[in-house]
């Protein structure tokens, strides 16, 4: 499969013979131009501007774009959706968030959007086992780099993708690299990833924002 970023937490995944999924597109507001994405599957992490620009995403194939807002399971075009509430247990909290595990034909991409809290061990368990992690990093009501650090080291997938930062707030991208233990991470364009491709141990990967 092959995962593509657009800044913030919006990626688009495809699987050759299955169909395109794009998460969490952003509006204006967020502070880059919004993207417009053709995709059969949209998912929304946060009702938050920086993660619900549904409009900016038109059908890719065969009408309508299927809208995924909140917790539950779906089975679209081969594809098993996986939607997780995660709310933090202290009261009075309203930080609610919607985490996705996409299953590609046995890969999974867990996409945790704008979660800004660390989940208890429950609800990181719901997730099953994780290939692919989407994980935000910049804080700012996300979750910041030592929070992301934790956070993988509960899930342990095969491949970190770190997101919801940019060019402006760099110095949050080097703090979770610190925080990861790394000094020269591997930079590409886009990820191509194949179940059977998988590192043994986990490995960060920076995708370059496309635009």
């Amino acid at each position: 499969m092959e995962i593509t970023w657009y800044g913030q937490s919006c990626f688009r995944m495809t699987e050759r013979a299955t169909l395109a999924v794009v998460t969490d597109p952003f509006s204006a507001g967020a502070g880059l131009e919004p993207p417009k994405l053709k995709a059969d599957v949209v998912t929304i992490s946060r009702d938050d501007p920086r993660h619900n620009n549904i409009n900016a995403v038109i059908g890719a194939q065969r009408g309508d774009v299927r809208k995924i807002t909140g917790p539950g399971e779906y089975e679209i075009g081969g594809v098993f959706i996986t939607g997780i509430a995660m709310r933090p247990e202290k009261k009075g909290a309203d930080q609610k968030c919607t985490v996705y595990a996409f299953n590609f034909d046995g890969l999974t991409v867990a996409h945790l959007g704008g979660l800004s809290f660390i989940p208890t061990q429950s609800q990181i368990d719901a997730l099953e086992t994780v290939d692919v992690l989407l994980v935000p990093i910049g804080g700012d009501d996300e979750l910041n780099a030592a929070q992301a650090s934790e956070v993988i080291s509960m899930v342990e997938p095969s491949i970190v993708i770190p997101m919801g930062y940019g060019a402006k707030n760099k110095e949050s991208l080097n703090k979770f690299l610190k925080e990861m233990g790394l000094t020269s991470p591997k930079t590409q364009e886009l990820l191509k990833v194949t179940r059977s491709g998988l590192p043994e141990d986990t490995q960060v990967i920076l995708l370059e924002m496309k635009h």
